[in-house]
């Protein structure tokens, strides 16, 4: 038997063809091409588009942009409903519809400022409007402003009890009472910081430790802090370079606790049986050979003891004239001199002295 009638298998790639194909017809085009306004045909159709009564028009965009809106296609649905505004409806409830749907695909493309502005014309149309409080309320809890959202909400649940405007409202007030805290903490934070900078400021002038930095310059990654382990915010750490002039290196001792004696770092450092550093080839740097000097802001070279802490220094900074002299603290730290007794140590102090003369 030949010439079956009845429906005749196609191959996927044909039908696909055949499907794009439809693309190109005006009349089931999914959406404009760039020609648009000089081609005739869809002119002609779009025209057609505006033809009849304007709540029968406006009412067919809705339907269309309804197909988009289930198909998640928000943008193409928007057109549609903002198409059917272009319509004037004079139904209102219609209107009020095409105005929510708007912020429906807004609020899904998360124009919320948009979702807003829809919102206000629908509520415009009708202020019982519950879509346009809830729409409303979702857009301004996305934009974190929280008393409206609540306002919003409360307005809404006034016209009628609903459980999802409800959840929105508990939802909301939940975020306000969450942000309120960690404002709350964050001010708390911001007031102990203040505290602990003044604090420290006047600690620093206590111990006659002067401060060279540039105004209002942040302070820099290493400064001094008031030791965690001390409550009373009494101790203070301070960074501390311990400069070499015999051999123009450095070492850093970036947390040096102010109530501890210079010795047990020394003794950690250069321990008399250790190994020495790389550029004391001589190996003479050992502790119990060592001095160590601090200048102060007014040049005076002070001595070191053995015993003497880091605190002991500062107080011994302090000028006995009456005069504005101490330790400076540059960068966030305080230096101090490391030389071998000797022949080395009596040159420098005195090449010290010789061009303190010339600068006083």
């Amino acid at each position: 038997m030949t010439g079956v009638a009845g429906p005749q298998t196609v191959d996927p790639q044909t039908l696909q063809q055949k499907l794009d194909e439809f693309d190109t017809t005006p009349l089931f085009m999914k959406s404009l091409p760039e020609d648009a306004p000089s081609n005739p045909t869809i002119a002609a159709l779009q025209s057609l588009a505006y033809e009849g009564p304007p709540d029968e028009v406006a009412d067919n965009f809705r339907e269309q942009g309804n197909e988009y809106f289930k198909g998640k296609k928000y943008r193409e649905a928007l057109s549609f409903y903002k198409q059917g505004i272009e319509a004037k409806p004079t139904d209102i409830v219609l209107k009020e519809k095409l105005l929510c749907n708007m912020a429906a695909c807004n609020l899904a493309l998360h124009n919320y400022g948009s979702v807003l502005r829809d919102c206000a014309n629908a509520l415009t149309v009708n202020p019982r409007s519950l879509k346009a409080h809830y729409r409303s309320a979702q857009a301004l809890l996305e934009l974190e402003r929280l008393e409206e959202a609540i306002d919003c909400c409360k307005r809404s649940l006034a016209i009628r009890e609903e459980k999802e405007m409800r959840a929105l409202l508990e939802k909301a007030e939940k975020n306000k009472s969450e942000k309120e805290r960690k404002e709350k903490e964050k001010n708390e934070r911001i007031r102990k910081e203040r505290l602990i900078k003044f604090g420290l400021k006047q600690s620093l002038q206590k111990r006659n430790i002067l401060v060279n930095s540039q105004p209002n310059a942040p302070p820099p990654d290493n400064y001094p802090y008031f030791d965690p382990e001390d409550p009373t915010y009494k101790s203070l750490i301070i960074p501390v370079h311990l400069e070499y002039p015999e051999h123009g290196t450095y070492d850093v001792i970036p947390e040096f606790v102010e109530h501890t004696p210079f010795s047990a770092h020394l003794e950690v450092m250069f321990p008399p049986k250790g190994q020495s550093p790389t550029w004391d080839r001589r190996g003479t740097y050992v502790e119990g050979s060592l001095v160590v000097y601090a200048i102060t802001k007014r040049k005076r070279l002070l001595k070191v003891g053995k015993n003497m802490t880091l605190r002991d220094i500062c107080n011994a900074a302090m000028p006995k004239d009456g005069a504005v002299d101490g330790l400076e603290l540059n960068d966030g730290h305080l230096t101090f001199a490391i030389l071998v007794k000797g022949d080395f140590e009596k040159q420098w102090i005195e090449d010290f002295k010789r061009l303190r003369a010339t600068k006083s």
